[in-house]
């Protein structure tokens, strides 16, 4: 498997690759599958390693039907079209399966909620100075009457930014709420 991931290719065929490692390998392999460029076929019941790496999963659903759902193996419970109770009970049995995924995954974030907690971090300064930059431009009394379209895109700009900004921080602030209650 190690010389596998250090080969260069841009298709990785994986088949319970979880089977017989430790904690700290699993972890290792998570992250490592995670910033994986190339497209990845991966069989696994490790349903939290499922969720830490995959971006999309395709289930047999019978009679020759397949779904495809977005996100991981709590994503795909969330869209699949059952009766609550019984995606409940599948949620519940996969916590009773894999207790040692689950207190893998307790401790720390996901990849995907760590990626997206970094992106947030780096973005938001960068829409506090936008904003900034904005709020100065429309502060100048003569651009109205020097160019209105100008003044109309920079507000329209200034309102969709200030939009964005309060979106991530709300996001930021849940996943550092998740991250602290998983301490």
């Amino acid at each position: 498997l190690a010389i596998a991931l250090a080969k260069p290719s841009n298709l990785l065929v994986l088949d319970e690759p979880t089977n017989d490692l430790d904690i700290e390998t699993l972890d290792l392999l998570e992250d490592m599958l995670a910033e994986y460029e190339g497209t990845l076929l991966l069989v696994s019941h490790d349903r939290a390693f499922l969720d830490g790496v995959v971006t999309s999963i395709l289930t047999p659903e019978g009679e020759g039907r397949w779904l495809e759902t977005a996100g991981g193996y709590d994503d795909y419970l969330t869209q699949k079209r059952t009766p609550a109770g019984r995606a409940v009970a599948t949620a519940k049995a996969a916590a009773a399966s894999a207790p040692q995924a689950a207190a893998r995954t307790a401790s720390k974030l996901t990849y995907k909620d760590q990626k997206r907690l970094d992106d947030l971090t780096a973005a938001m300064p960068k829409l506090n100075a936008e904003i900034a930059r904005l709020e100065d431009a429309l502060a100048d009394s003569t651009l109205f009457t020097r160019d209105p379209k100008a003044y109309q895109s920079n507000a329209n700009r200034l309102t969709s930014a200030r939009h964005e900004l309060e979106a991530s921080e709300l996001e930021w602030l849940a996943l550092e709420e998740k991250r602290d209650a998983l301490r």
